[in-house]
Order: C-alpha cells, then sequence, then structure tokens
C-alpha cells in the first residue's frame, strides 16, 4: 500500500440556505479545495461523494455526485456516491484513500454534501428516521410519546416541541452513563459551553456565539439531560478534500501535505456482549497509525449531542470508561488543554449536515496541522484525529469511521 497525502481542503460556511442548492454548495467547496492543492479539474482521475438524505430532501435518489460535479464542468472520471447515513464522507474518504493507497488512481477528490434545512421542520427532523431501522424507530417513538404525555402534565419548563429520534436515544444513553458512573448533566454542559467558545473563532461555524455554562443549562429543554444548546442543528453544507499518493507529491512540488495515517471503517455489534464501535475502530485505527491515544494532540469528534463528545474520548482511550465528564470538567479538551477536542465547534455548533460533516472534520484538522486555524489553533499540533459515525441500530452508531493524521512541517 502507498503513503497517502491531502494536498486541498475547502468547505462551505454551514448554515440554513433557502436560496443555494447542491450545485452551488458542492461547487464552492470542491473550487476551494483545487485552488488550495493548486490542481485544474482535469487533474481529479477519480471522484468519491459522500451524501445521507438528497433524495429525500428534493428527490434525487441518484447520481448525485455526477450531477452536481457535471453542474461545475466535471465528467468523464469514475464518481462514486457513497451513502453511510452521517458518516457518509467520512465513508467516501475512506474509499478514495483506498483507491489512492492500492494504485488504482493517484488523485482523487472527495465531497461531502447535504441540504437539510426547510421551513417545515417536522419534515426536517423526520429525515433523520431513514437512518436507523425504521420499523424499530417507529415502536420507539411511539413508547416515547406514551411516556412525554404523563412527564409533561408534571413539568413547567419550556420545552423544544420537535426533535429528532436520535436525541432520544443519546438521552437513553447519557441518563444510563449518569446512573452508572455519576456524570452530571452541568458536565455535559461545560462540554457545550466549550464548543460554543471554539466555534465564535470559526468563520465556517453555523453558530458563532459563545455561550457560558450557565446559558446552555438554562436554554430551552429538548430530552433529558439535553438542552437546545447541547445539540447539534439542522443546516446545509460541502466540505471537499483531494488526496494523492506521496509520490505525485513529490512529483508535483507539492508543499505541506498532511500525511493519511489511518483510515479505519466499521459496523456495528451484533451481540452486546461484543467490544463497542468505538473501541474496536479505535484500535485498528491507532495499530495502523502506529501511534497511541497519547500521540493525538487534536481530535474532531462526532457530537451530535455534548454526551456523543463525552462517550467519545472514553472510547477513543482519552480518558478511562466513565471519566468523560471529569475530563471536560477540569479543562483537558479546551484550546489549550491535553487533548484539545472540537476546536471547530463540533457538530454542535460548527453545524451537521450530515453528508458533510466528515470531510469538514478533516478540513478543521488539515487546517490544525499546517497551522491555518487562526484564533482556535492548537499548538504545536502534528498529529490529529477524526471520529465520525453513521446512524444507530442496536445501542450503538451503525457505522463508524476514524481517521488520523500527521504533519511533519
Amino acid at each position: 500500500m502507498r503513503d497517502v497525502d491531502v494536498i486541498g481542503v475547502g468547505m462551505t460556511r454551514f448554515g440554513k440556505y433557502l436560496d443555494r442548492n447542491m450545485k452551488s454548495l458542492a461547487a464552492e467547496a470542491v473550487s476551494k479545495a483545487l485552488e488550495d492543492a493548486d490542481l485544474k479539474k482535469t487533474d481529479i482521475e477519480y471522484a468519491f461523494v459522500g451524501n445521507g438524505l438528497q433524495g429525500l430532501y428534493d428527490g434525487q435518489e441518484g447520481i448525485r455526485g455526477q450531477v452536481v460535479l457535471f453542474n461545475m464542468g466535471i465528467g468523464k472520471i469514475p464518481i462514486v456516491n457513497v451513502e453511510n447515513a452521517c458518516a457518509s464522507s467520512s465513508t467516501a474518504f475512506h474509499c478514495a484513500w483506498m483507491a489512492v493507497a492500492s494504485g488504482v488512481c493517484d488523485v482523487a477528490l472527495v465531497l461531502g454534501m447535504e441540504k437539510m434545512y426547510t421551513p417545515d421542520k417536522a419534515r426536517a427532523l423526520s429525515m433523520f428516521m431513514a437512518d436507523t431501522d425504521v420499523e424499530f424507530a417507529k415502536m420507539i417513538m411511539e413508547s416515547i410519546r406514551r411516556s412525554e404525555k404523563s412527564e409533561n402534565k408534571k413539568s413547567k419548563r419550556e420545552k423544544v416541541s420537535n426533535r429528532s429520534i436520535f436525541m432520544d436515544f443519546y438521552a437513553i444513553g447519557a441518563r444510563q452513563h449518569m446512573e452508572k458512573y455519576g456524570t452530571t448533566q452541568r458536565q455535559l454542559a461545560i462540554i457545550a459551553s466549550k464548543n460554543h467558545i471554539n466555534s465564535s473563532f470559526n468563520p465556517y461555524a453555523q453558530y458563532q456565539t459563545p455561550y457560558t455554562v450557565e446559558e446552555v443549562l438554562n436554554s430551552p429543554e429538548v430530552v433529558y439531560p439535553f438542552t437546545r444548546l447541547m445539540c447539534s442543528p439542522i443546516g446545509d453544507g460541502a466540505a471537499a478534500a483531494i488526496i494523492c499518493s506521496e509520490e505525485y507529491a513529490r512529483r508535483k512540488g507539492i508543499r505541506k501535505p498532511v500525511r493519511v495515517l489511518a483510515s479505519a471503517l466499521g459496523s456495528c455489534r451484533v451481540d452486546s456482549r461484543d467490544e463497542s464501535i468505538g473501541r474496536r475502530v479505535a484500535r485498528k485505527a491507532y495499530e495502523m497509525a502506529g501511534v497511541e491515544p497519547e500521540d493525538v494532540d487534536v481530535a474532531e469528534v462526532h457530537d451530535a449531542t455534548a454526551f456523543g463528545e463525552l462517550r467519545a474520548t472514553e472510547e477513543l482511550g482519552f480518558c478511562d470508561e466513565g471519566e468523560g465528564g471529569k475530563l471536560a470538567e477540569r479543562g483537558a479538551t479546551k484550546l489549550n488543554g491535553e487533548i484539545p477536542v472540537n476546536p471547530s465547534g463540533g457538530l454542535e455548533s460548527r453545524g451537521h449536515p450530515i453528508g458533510a460533516t466528515g470531510v469538514a472534520q478533516i478540513v478543521e484538522i488539515v487546517w490544525q496541522l499546517r497551522g491555518q486555524a487562526g484564533k482556535r489553533q492548537v499548538k504545536d499540533a502534528r498529529i490529529g484525529l477524526t471520529h465520525n459515525g453513521g446512524g444507530i441500530l442496536g445501542s450503538e452508531e451503525a457505522a463508524l469511521c476514524i481517521h488520523i493524521f500527521e504533519s511533519d512541517f
């Protein structure tokens, strides 16, 4: 297998764009990545396009990658469409890495894209059902509705009227963690506040307003223990990366490539007694990269809720099982902490247009390793990690992709 480098990245600001279509968002991200790599469209030999929900959003069920790339004058080459729920574009990156590492091509484009925002919020939230076992999810939702009817009569707190089913799945996991390890709602608020502060330094983030821990705790409740500011928003966006073989980068005289040390993809366990998907895929990635958790200088993890980040820090080995809340509470995951996590603001604050999220994480890590992250720059970052989950099946993510990157400059 050949060494693979990231040589160009680009993304749109994540947000709500009723006035823009997928073609426009994709073209902006790809154009920025090409400019960053100092390549032309004709230099691209293969393209992998990650998208989760466009078929449900506007009916474009097939050839999504061909449609958006044709619109900007990219054709003829093989274009592979990848769907893997929220892990669609990180999975697309994994496929591109395999193509370049194996010698199928020298240069590949990876594009992640999604449009989710619509004035009909209930319709947007309902699309998330497609990323679960639909039959099982319907039964869970009915049980939740019956339970909430009685609870709402007792509670006087302001609540968010609509939410995706994923918030309920995360909330179940969070409550179990709280009961078992003593994790607190305040620790979750500390994580969310940290991410909102980080996103205030990120011009590409959907949310750019810092919030205190108390403001997070006092925002409307979504489902206990989560308040609105602990949860990722609905939005639109696109992100792109260009990768190539190490030989190609050297031949072209490309400066400051970022090396892909590991690309690991896995699916959920069938037997609940088996090791969790997070620990299993993380171990595979660390072995492939030849590093340990303590070697990681900066990480972007899948935090559709604040609890998602907490659990990820444990499964990635940044702390022991049950210690994720304490890790955040002592400031270890802040920009100047022992292991900065989600300097971009994460899904909670940078935003989570699901098909774009995986590559957006990679874009942030590349910027961090190049020293191009501005006010959110992690000092002396040399090894970075991305952790991107997709869907829920059983008690965990249906798919999970972890990448590890290194910069030598």
